[in-house]
């Protein structure tokens, strides 16, 4: 399927803005698993500009793409506070903007400049929205209502998983939860499971794994939290919601 290319070009220095210097860019290094496995789809200003787009995120999500973000945005309370562990393509970040609603905050963090840059063209604008260059792998604030992580983890290497996941749980206030949704192990009934076998032996290198291990797995203390998964089509998403007890 062939998408028309954004031809309006992204002015990082602008985009990137007076809320970060260039030194502490500097500061938070583009990972090395990002820039060899993941350039085509993250860091190349021409894919990005293709991609980030609902219709491709649906695409690739099979048509649950919406169901998804509903799942995760329904875990969140109007005047929340709330971090999103990476930048998603589409139009996510507006739910989830809207979701806390003008009382609330939305912290939206991503370690590559260029996805900084399109979150803030999407809601940078908006008073609730605060955007980042950091790495979700933290450490992080630990006043927050909620932290979100939707579709990150298979993205990245095992080691990267369990220091993700112990620094998104460690952000968490008192009351407060993880929510972590992103592919589970498909059933063996599920035909898609084939196409996802095929697909991860080229393109998508660590996220078999969350077919092998609980994301429960990758925390450092699992025992210390409550957590309650929900899948979806099959077996291939999962929605994970994780308190501490």
């Amino acid at each position: 399927m062939n998408f028309p290319v954004v031809a309006k070009e992204i002015n990082l220095a602008e985009s990137l803005g007076a809320q970060q210097s260039n030194a502490s860019i500097a500061e938070t290094a583009v990972p090395s698993y990002l820039s060899e496995v993941y350039d085509w789809a993250y860091l190349n200003p021409r894919n990005v500009a293709l991609l980030d787009r609902t219709l491709v995120v649906d695409v690739l999500l099979f048509g649950n793409a919406r169901r998804l973000m509903r799942a995760a945005t329904n875990e969140i309370k109007p005047g929340q506070k709330v971090l999103m562990a990476a930048h998603v393509y589409g139009d996510f970040v507006n739910k989830l903007a809207n979701a806390v609603g003008p009382t609330g905050h939305l912290d939206i963090i991503d370690v590559a400049p260029i996805q900084i840059a399109h979150a803030r063209q999407k809601v940078g604008h908006l008073p609730q929205v605060s955007i980042r260059q950091a790495d979700a792998a933290g450490p992080h604030d630990n006043d927050y209502d909620m932290v979100l992580s939707f579709f990150l983890l298979h993205e990245v290497p095992d080691g990267k998983k369990r220091s993700i996941v112990d620094a998104l749980l460690a952000g968490v206030k008192p009351g407060g939860k993880a929510v972590f949704v992103d592919y589970g192990r498909p059933s063996r009934l599920q035909p898609i499971r084939y196409i996802l076998d095929f697909v991860n032996e080229r393109l998508e290198p660590f996220a078999k794994a969350l077919w092998r291990h609980e994301i429960s797995e990758y925390a450092g203390e699992p025992e210390a939290y409550h957590w309650r998964k929900k899948s979806f089509f099959g077996g291939v998403y999962q929605k994970v919601v994780v308190k501490k007890r």
